[in-house]
């Protein structure tokens, strides 16, 4: 247990993961705010789906350029920008809510913003831990930042569903913007942390911005490991993200008789199931058939999804859920895992742009596609077809003698 958490050691790292672990429960708190919201406005899953169409749209358009920057900026000079301009985003929401002035196209607005500032943030993010923290303690920051993530996931979800309960959506917005404010402020000592080799020579930016990506589009094509996963990433993304995101509220309404505690609760527990399998993996130095176990994993999130449609009582369906949880958190650090030992740090800005490029550019489609047959076949139908086409898809790629070789 001592080795899944050496990486606290560096405190730098600590002092990132402090703060953005209170911007994480911020953000699933705002999840879990946002989506009740339209839910209850609206009663149209093609609304909520639109919410998160315009969210990813703008990290599509931008991550590129994010990336790009990401390896030749101060990464935490980014982080700290990113920060502070989703806590401007957040008082300003908080203040509409207050004075009764919310209106979904505002909704809309917020949300293209968050997009907007998360194309820079998140290669940002990544890039810095591997900056920072040295070679050998990467798999306990992988599994230490992983933890974080999960407790935000646990906390976000249950916490709002309390304050959006009694306190309605102002309270919730107005929480989200604090906990940015204190992110923001935790990254400042790392606002010295140096840019990259590269990132002094900002005046020739835009004269190796399309070498640098087309760099980072090289590096993934030139290792079938990661190029396929991409392509599977692209598809299941979309087969557990839709019902994940606009299903499981009408579920929950719908299906459940719940209201946004319960809402809370079944979305707190799918992380519960991530930190299990992140404390037992950090113990880990090295994985023995990765390839195989990834795949596998992605097929077991599926069934695990596909369970919610099933009509079954709330404790199956929370088994379910910690089951999805694990086998994703498993396919999760093995990825970050690959991605390091793959993609040299210098180019992993870069690299983890065009990742998330490939990995969520056909996700509005699906997000749109999950919303329409929500409001045409029910939700019910949704979850099956959902975790059957993740199983499928998650499985394919082990046909591959590549895929099935990697240990």
């Amino acid at each position: 247990m001592k080795s899944t958490f050496r990486a606290l050691r560096h405190k730098k790292f600590s002092s990132l993961l402090f703060g953005q672990t209170l911007s994480r429960i911020g953000d699933f708190l705002f999840q879990i705010a946002i989506a009740w919201w339209v839910l209850e406005k609206t009663g149209s899953a093609s609304a909520m789906g639109t919410v998160l169409i315009v969210n990813v749209l703008p990290m599509l358009l931008f991550v590129l350029i994010g990336g790009v920057v990401v390896d030749r900026m101060p990464r935490g000079l980014l982080l700290f920008g990113s920060d502070a301009a989703r806590c401007l985003i957040m008082v300003v929401g908080a203040w509409l809510s207050y004075t009764n002035q919310l209106q979904l196209w505002q909704i809309y607005v917020m949300s293209l913003l968050f997009g907007f500032a998360d194309a820079f943030f998140l290669p940002a993010y990544n890039a810095l831990i591997q900056q920072i923290i040295s070679e050998e303690d990467l798999p306990s920051a992988n599994s230490i930042n992983s933890l974080s993530m999960q407790f935000g996931r646990v906390a976000g979800p249950a916490i709002g569903g309390l304050i959006v309960g009694f306190g309605g959506t102002t309270a919730a917005l107005g929480f989200n913007a604090l906990s940015f404010l204190i992110g923001a402020l935790t990254v400042i000592p790392l606002l010295n942390t140096p840019a990259p080799a590269r990132a002094e020579q900002i005046e020739s930016f835009l004269k190796h911005f399309i070498d640098d990506i087309r760099d980072g589009f090289a590096t993934i094509f030139s290792t079938p490991i990661l190029w396929v996963a991409i392509i599977v990433f692209a598809f299941t993304n979309i087969t557990l993200g839709g019902p994940y995101n606009i299903a499981m509220p009408f579920l929950v309404q719908q299906e459940l008789g719940g209201d946004e505690k319960m809402l809370g609760f079944i979305y707190a527990i799918f992380p519960i199931g991530y930190a299990i399998a992140s404390l037992i993996m950090g113990s880990f130095q090295r994985l023995r058939y990765r390839g195989i176990l990834f795949y596998v994993c992605g097929a077991i999130a599926g069934i695990g999804l596909g369970v919610f449609g099933l009509g079954l009582p709330l404790y199956i369906l929370v088994f379910a859920a910690l089951l999805n949880g694990a086998a994703l958190e498993i396919d999760s650090l093995i990825w970050t895992n690959i991605m390091q030992e793959k993609v040299p740090p210098e180019k992993m800005g870069r690299v983890s742009s065009v990742d998330t490029l490939g990995s969520y550019v056909l996700l509005p489609i699906g997000f749109a596609v999950t919303g329409w047959l929500i409001d045409t076949v029910g939700v019910k139908a949704v979850f099956i077809a959902a975790g059957g086409m993740t199983a499928i898809i998650s499985l394919l790629p082990l046909l591959h003698p590549v895929i099935r070789k990697l240990d």
